[in-house]
């Protein structure tokens, strides 16, 4: 059963809407310099009553963490070049550990230091973006690292007219999907998010 998550949110009707589609987890980006920032995370996690509520962070310090998840976020996402150490004082089962792949190549021993976390994210490798690029990456490589067993959400340039083939070809854990699903950064396309869950919902 492939699960889906709506990434990047930031407007309280956009978060009715998504939560009402029972997609399975909701993500809010805490990296200021993101279109997709969020401030206001204490009001926006009081709208989800379904979904696992997700943190997204770039090199973040403990205390940044610890904030969220008082609050009642259930994972945290880290997108940059986070020490295992971090993890170890996160709790690795509330993490979702990022990898941008790049030049059609991944190092899988890289995910040794990570192996005790809630799942790894694969995303597409862009200079000075760490994540949101709206562009897809080699899904051969994201096949090989699921086929080793690893529970992956995939991400990277998904929308509703990719979507059927990313699931067929790399059966993942979860998608990720942002820019695919929107009308502006942070500002979802109600239409395209309802036609995705739709066609997602054919593999659960």
């Amino acid at each position: 059963m492939v699960k889906i998550k709506i990434c990047g949110l930031k407007y309280p009707e956009d978060l009715k809407f998504i939560d009402e589609l029972s997609v399975d987890y909701v993500g809010f980006v805490k990296y200021p310099k993101s279109p997709r920032y969020v401030e206001n995370l204490k009001d926006l996690l009081g709208l989800i009553k379904n979904a696992k509520k997700v943190a997204v962070f770039v090199n973040p310090s403990y205390e940044e963490i610890k904030e969220v998840l008082d609050l009642g976020i259930d994972l945290i996402q880290l997108h940059g070049d986070e020490s295992p150490e971090l993890g170890v004082k996160v709790g690795f089962e509330k993490i979702i550990k990022a990898f941008r792949v790049k030049d059609s190549f991944l190092n899988l021993e890289v995910f040794k230091f990570w192996n005790k976390c809630y799942a790894f994210l694969l995303d597409t490798y862009k200079p000075g973006i760490p994540g949101g690029t709206g562009e897809s990456f080699d899904w051969n490589i994201a096949k090989k690292v699921v086929s080793a067993g690893y529970r992956i959400f995939l991400a990277g340039g998904l929308n509703s007219e990719n979507i059927t083939v990313a699931i067929e070809k790399v059966k993942p854990y979860a998608l990720d999907v942002s820019s695919g699903v929107e009308l502006y950064p942070g500002k979802k396309d109600f239409q395209k998010v309802k036609t995705l869950v739709e066609k997602v919902k054919k593999y659960r």
